[in-house]
């Protein structure tokens, strides 16, 4: 049984397959090390084509300035977020599923939209980090599939822009294609960064991210 979407909320019209999660699908863990894990679940989304074609079009899109190197620049890349409460479905029921697989609230989500393949983030640890001791980070991704890094850092770093890789070969590279889900829990946020690089000729995409206020399960 899937989860229900509402799609008078993104003011779209049902389809033949509306958005939910496949309760068949159990995600594939990854151990990055003895304190950082993956877990990926391919399909995870029924529906997310439709999903995609809805966020995208209706979603309040916005393009954010960063400091970077003494000068303001435009983030490669679209925004959104809400908190859970007040986010469009199939974002609540999708956190429900979440959380009772997980044991956190999953109380806000964020949605990041790479129009094309050179839209992209850098390598970085979420802020959770500074607040958490071992955030849980959910991403169902949307649209065409993309390249998803990760690699751990040097001893005694955390992942701030100026932090240190501790060495090409110990990176993790996943593809993601649309309905797929991936989760980063453990220290992943603190020994670990993540990037979506660049991917030339790559379609639009949209990750949906949830996070978790409550601090959650301990390392």
């Amino acid at each position: 049984m899937t989860t229900a979407w509402t799609p008078s909320l993104f003011g779209g019209s049902e389809t033949a397959e509306d958005p939910g999660v496949d309760p068949g699908v159990v995600p594939r863990r990854i151990v990055l090390d003895d304190r950082s894990w993956v877990d990926l679940a391919p399909a995870w989304i029924t529906g997310a084509d439709a999903w995609f074609d809805a966020i995208v079009a209706h979603a309040p899109w916005n393009q954010r300035r960063r400091r970077m190197y003494d000068q303001d620049v435009m983030e490669p890349r679209l925004t959104c977020g809400w908190g859970i409460d007040e986010a469009p479905e199939p974002m609540g029921a999708v956190a429900e599923a979440l959380t009772a697989r997980y044991g956190v609230r999953f109380d806000g989500v964020g949605c990041n939209y790479y129009r094309h393949g050179d839209d992209s983030v850098a390598w970085h640890g979420d802020r959770v980090r500074f607040t958490h001791a071992a955030p849980i980070v959910a991403i169902v991704s949307l649209g065409a599939p993309r390249r998803f890094g990760l690699r751990p850092l040097a001893a005694g770093d955390e992942g701030g822009a100026g932090a240190r890789p501790r060495g090409k070969r110990a990176s993790t590279r996943l593809t993601v294609a649309g309905g797929d889900l991936l989760v980063m829990g453990g220290r992943c946020q603190h020994d670990w960064q993540h990037t979506v690089p660049k991917w030339p000729g790559a379609g639009p995409r949209v990750s949906v991210t949830f996070r978790h206020d409550d601090p959650g399960p301990r390392p």
